[in-house]
């Protein structure tokens, strides 16, 4: 199957730029910020084992789109074909965790927290609310699940921003949102506290401090067989809850690598 058959397959259109939901306009910073976002939610190691496999081929489809539109003589080509060379733009042919690494730089908590209060009330941060709200219906835990920092304790903002946007006719009102169940935002404030404990207990398992470094510090006490997986605990960190808070144990990245080792055993 071609990378647009595969763009249609997994995100729903073969346009390239709607796979990285940018405009044809954006800049080469823009193309990398989108699928750094975007690959973040589809990496392999960051989901259930059940969803591995089609999260797996999103990753690799996101990469090759991202490999176009970031070269100048592949995404001009591609502007006025609209087509792409499947031999040389194969999915199959690349190592796209080590390319994605190439890309992106470990980040430490100093980076997550400048990133945070850049991002918290930002026009991009009302673009991610819009784009969870309409794609979740209005569903507030799957708004705070797709959204950066979206934290229980921002849902009062957030839902002022929302709010404002459905008075202005931007989003409609579901009724999921304007009349949400109390209960139902208490088991999502238990599910955040409970993750956050486990967070806090793998740090202190790892033997993390709480320095300004310590999430780099993580990568670099870890033997390098595990460097993947530890990179991917820092990216949901980051995504999610600024470097204090995750939804692994140690448990579930012992498994995950455990894993990991019976499939190349396997291959």
């Amino acid at each position: 199957m071609g990378l647009l058959q595969l763009c249609e397959k997994y995100f729903n259109t073969v346009n390239l730029y709607e796979v990285l939901q940018i405009s044809e306009n954006a800049t080469e910073k823009e193309v990398k910020k989108a699928y750094h976002k975007l690959s973040l939610k589809v990496h392999p190691d960051r989901v259930n084992e059940e969803k591995k496999i089609e999260a797996t081929e999103k990753f690799k489809v996101l990469g090759a789109v991202h490999t176009i539109l970031s070269d100048k003589d592949k995404r001009a080509l591609y502007d006025e074909t609209k087509c792409v060379d499947e031999e040389e733009n194969s999915i199959t042919d690349r190592d796209w965790s080590a390319y994605w690494r190439l890309l992106f730089k470990k980040i430490t908590e100093e980076d997550i927290i400048a990133y945070e209060k850049e991002y918290i009330g930002s026009q991009e941060e009302r673009k991610d609310l819009k784009h969870a709200y309409l794609t979740g219906k209005g569903d507030m835990d799957y708004i705070v699940d797709q959204v950066q920092f979206a934290r229980t304790e921002h849902e009062s903002r957030i839902r002022g921003i929302l709010t404002e946007m459905i008075e202005k006719g931007e989003i409609p009102a579901y009724k999921i949102f304007t009349h949400e169940p109390a209960k139902k935002r208490q088991k999502r404030i238990a599910k955040e506290n409970r993750e956050a404990k486990e967070a806090e207990e793998l740090k202190f398992e790892l033997g993390l401090g709480s320095g300004k470094n310590s999430l780099e510090l993580m990568i670099k006490q870890r033997q390098q067989a595990r460097a993947d997986q530890m990179d991917s605990l820092i990216d949901d960190l980051a995504a999610k809850y600024g470097g204090n808070k995750s939804k692994g144990t140690k448990r579930k990245a012992a498994q995950k690598s455990e894993t990991a080792s019976k499939n190349k055993k396997r291959k």
